[in-house]
């Protein structure tokens, strides 16, 4: 019975891979080198939730309708994310990385994994406190189509504006977080004056290259969703997209203790983990 139940397991986590890589070979999305955890957990929701009778069945699914791909591609998709998440990170932001950028006489940044938008917007309503957005490129990317129009619409659930509001504050917010958006019944927009320099794009950090050379690069809680050479290999971008001086934001579970990349960077705060790359030779 013991010996059933394993065949089953690891039945299963073959039939995963497989849909994993008829994904990858018909669509071109490469969930592979994600944490194996995070894609049995998504697809065997998306199984229970499909009514389906076998994993085996998903597979012909995902080759023969896109939508139900774009399901697993949402499902897939990390989408966990506020306004001002983590607010000591944006404190810090505030405090010690944007003197540095007003030392540049233009600024690019990188959101990269922007989800749904709310941090790149974060970002922007402090840069605009601190008399810098109008000298501000910031692109924001995200691998999934459908989250990228969703943070370009800038439209959030007015219930989580309390949320937001008290993050903003704690983040040391020198205004009235009201002031950046409109309420409409049960959703609020935010302004349009906060999207007037950022970019949307689709960039998927698995298969494709540098997009950018930027001054700052905000990955945030994006790491811990990938194994290690897939780490490896997004910081790699993240090196090749930073000159010296250059700063990298990471999430609060993530760091380049174990990267090959670790060298070309000091830590600048390290309980934020934010780091500075070091100037070559």
């Amino acid at each position: 019975m013991k010996k059933s139940q394993e065949d089953l397991l690891e039945n299963q986590d073959i039939e995963i891979r497989l849909l994993i890589e008829a994904i990858y070979q018909k669509y071109g999305y490469d969930f592979r080198n994600y944490s194996q955890a995070h894609i049995k957990r998504r697809i065997l929701n998306r199984f229970n939730l499909s009514g389906m009778k076998h994993l085996t069945d998903m597979i012909r699914e995902a080759l023969n309708n896109h939508k139900f791909v774009d399901q697993i591609l949402m499902d897939l998709s990390i989408t966990v994310t506020e306004m001002y998440r983590d607010p000591g990170f944006y404190k810090a932001l505030r405090e010690e990385v944007i003197p540095i950028l007003k030392t540049y006489p233009f600024i690019k940044i990188w959101h990269a994994g922007c989800a749904s938008g709310e941090e790149v917007y974060s970002m922007a309503i402090m840069l605009k406190e601190e008399g810098l957005y109008q000298k501000t490129q910031i692109y924001a990317t995200d691998f999934n189509p459908v989250i990228i129009r969703q943070a370009r619409d800038g439209i959030y659930p007015i219930h989580r504006m309390k949320e937001f509001t008290a993050n903003y504050q704690k983040s040391g917010g020198k205004g009235a977080f009201s002031d950046y958006y409109t309420a409409n019944y049960d959703s609020v927009k935010l302004l349009e004056t906060l999207k007037k320099n950022i970019v949307f794009a689709t960039h998927n950090l698995v298969t494709d290259s540098v997009f950018a050379e930027v001054n700052l690069v905000i990955c945030r809680n994006v790491l811990i969703y990938f194994d290690r050479i897939l780490q490896d290999k997004v910081i790699g971008l993240f090196v090749d997209s930073l000159p010296g001086g250059g700063i990298l934001c990471l999430g609060s579970k993530e760091n380049l203790q174990y990267s090959s990349h670790y060298n070309l960077f000091k830590p600048l705060i390290p309980s934020e983990r934010i780091y500075i790359k070091k100037y070559q030779p």
